[in-house]
C-alpha cells in the first residue's frame, strides 16, 4: 500500500518547465510587381510595389539621395548617387571600405561582377554572409564618366540573418532589379 502510495505521490508532481525556443512569425512574401522612378535628375529605374522611396533626411544637401523603403519588413535600401568628375577611383574605394567594415562580424564576403553595355551601367554587388551583418548586401554601379550609385541594404532591428534569411534574398532579388532596370539620364 505504502508503494502504492509513493507511486501515486511521484506521478502527479509537475515536471520543472523548461523555456521554450524563441519562435519567430511567418514571413509572407508578396508577389513580385514592379513601377517606374522616373522622377529623378540622373537616373531612373524600376522598384517594387511593396517598397516606398523617400529622400535621404540624414544627407539634406544631397538631393539625389533616396532610400527605398520596405516597412514591413523594417528594410532600407539607401541609395546615394554623384556625379563623376574624374574621381571615380576615389567612390570605389569609399565603397570598399563601407563593405570592409563589415568583416568583423561577415563570415564571407561575395562579390559579383554587373555589366550591361546597352545601359552602360556596370559595378559589383557584394553579399555579406553571417548572422550579425548588419548589411547583408551593398552594392556600387556607374557609366564610368558621368554617373555614380552606391546602394546598401540595412534592417531596422538587432541583426539575426538567419531567421531573415528569406526576407534578405526577396529583396536582394529586388535590388537587383533595380540594378537590372536603372537608366542612366543626361
Amino acid at each position: 500500500m505504502f508503494v502504492a502510495l509513493a507511486i501515486a505521490a511521484m506521478s502527479c508532481t509537475e515536471k520543472p518547465s523548461q523555456p521554450r525556443p524563441k519562435g519567430y512569425f511567418r514571413i509572407d512574401l508578396p508577389e513580385k510587381q514592379y513601377t517606374k522612378l522616373d522622377t529623378m535628375r540622373y537616373y531612373g529605374f524600376e522598384y517594387p510595389i511593396y517598397g516606398t522611396v523617400t529622400p535621404d533626411f540624414y544627407s539634406r544637401n544631397e538631393k539625389d539621395w533616396i532610400n527605398v523603403e520596405f516597412p514591413k519588413y523594417k528594410g532600407t535600401l539607401h541609395l546615394s548617387y554623384k556625379q563623376v568628375n574624374g574621381n571615380l577611383s576615389d567612390y570605389i574605394e569609399d565603397t570598399y571600405s563601407m563593405v570592409t567594415k563589415h568583416i568583423t562580424k561577415a563570415m564571407g564576403i561575395r562579390d559579383s561582377l554587373m555589366v550591361n553595355h546597352e545601359r552602360k551601367v556596370y559595378g559589383l554587388a557584394y553579399f555579406l554572409d553571417g548572422v550579425d551583418v548588419a548589411s547583408p548586401m551593398q552594392f556600387f554601379v556607374t557609366d564610368s564618366t558621368r554617373h555614380f550609385m552606391r546602394g546598401s541594404l540595412y534592417f531596422n532591428l538587432k541583426p539575426n540573418n538567419d531567421s531573415l534569411q528569406p526576407v534578405i534574398e526577396y529583396i536582394t532579388d529586388d535590388i537587383l532589379h533595380i540594378i537590372n532596370t536603372l537608366e542612366w539620364k543626361n
